[in-house]
């Protein structure tokens, strides 16, 4: 009896879900766009880098801006990968660069790059990195949409050549990209 309550009760979800849904089409309603994300990053094992990330849509393409502390000075890999999942350990979760249009990888102003290739970070003696770039592949909707996606820092230099990853190294903070107000 339980079992065909609840069945009952999702029938009943689902219906008014559609009748919803038409009702916005009828009325004209038009998803809203997305303008800004955010992308809180944390740690893996045995790592100190944490910090945040944000995106927002300006003339030219998406403004990408952050601030991480706990970094070794010098460059770091920074990337956009394919899964926002930072389930593993070592934020293996996150699959490889994010990369829908098939190229070779490369460094953010190259011209055939994953789309998730924004370059290198670059951290002060104190393991400080504060950033602001205008990326004009990387989007907040459509195929090349980044949210939902993780951000992985790694802990060396991308060469920007080495492929399929640069040879960057470990990944020592990962975050998922998120939608903000």
């Amino acid at each position: 009896m339980r079992y065909r309550s609840s069945a009952i009760a999702l029938v009943l979800l689902a219906c008014c879900f559609q009748a919803g849904t038409a009702q916005m089409k009828r009325a004209g309603a038009q998803p809203v766009a997305i303008t800004k994300a955010i992308c809180i990053l944390h740690p893996t094992k045995g790592n100190a880098v944490m910090g945040r990330v944000t995106f927002e849509v300006v003339k030219g393409g998406i403004r990408v801006s952050g601030h991480l502390s706990g970094l070794t000075p010098g460059k770091h890999g920074f990337h956009v990968h394919e899964y926002g999942d930072c389930s593993a350990d070592d934020g293996t979760s996150t699959g490889g660069h994010f990369n829908p249009t098939a190229m070779p990888h490369g460094g953010r102003l190259s011209a055939k790059r994953h789309v998730g290739d924004l370059g290198n970070i670059d951290a002060d003696q104190n393991g400080v990195a504060d950033f602001s770039f205008v990326d004009s592949i990387i989007s907040l909707s459509g195929r090349n949409s980044i949210i939902g996606r993780g951000i992985i820092v790694h802990e060396k230099e991308d060469d920007l050549m080495s492929q399929p990853t640069g040879a960057a190294g470990a990944r020592v903070a990962c975050g998922v990209i998120g939608i903000a107000k």
